[in-house]
């Protein structure tokens, strides 16, 4: 009988690593169009422009610590916490952004 904490990790394929990958790089030039850089004349904060940045950035970090951190084959709890982290440190983001 094995225990589920003490299994050997499930190795993470190099097709769904490629594919992280693809999606990272989908989401850098998403956000890179949202940019305002490329509109001539002044610039105005946009509160909806930054929340979706912000969420896109969250994304893309889940996307790392998941893929090209293995915490995707790592136990539960480490997964958990990862994804509490990140929930945590994007609410307080966008909570201090917003106040």
């Amino acid at each position: 009988m094995t225990n589920q904490a003490n299994a050997s990790p499930r190795p993470i394929s190099q097709r769904s690593i490629t594919w992280a990958w693809l999606a990272l790089v989908a989401i850098t030039i998403g956000s890179g169009w949202l940019a305002p850089a490329h509109v001539a004349g002044p610039v105005q904060p946009s509160t909806a422009i930054t929340f979706v940045v912000v969420v896109l950035a969250a994304i893309k970090s889940r996307v790392i610590i998941q893929y090209f951190m293995e915490v995707r084959a790592a136990p539960r709890w480490l997964i958990r916490a990862t994804d509490a982290w990140l929930t945590v440190l994007v609410v307080a983001i966008l909570g201090i952004y917003l106040s």
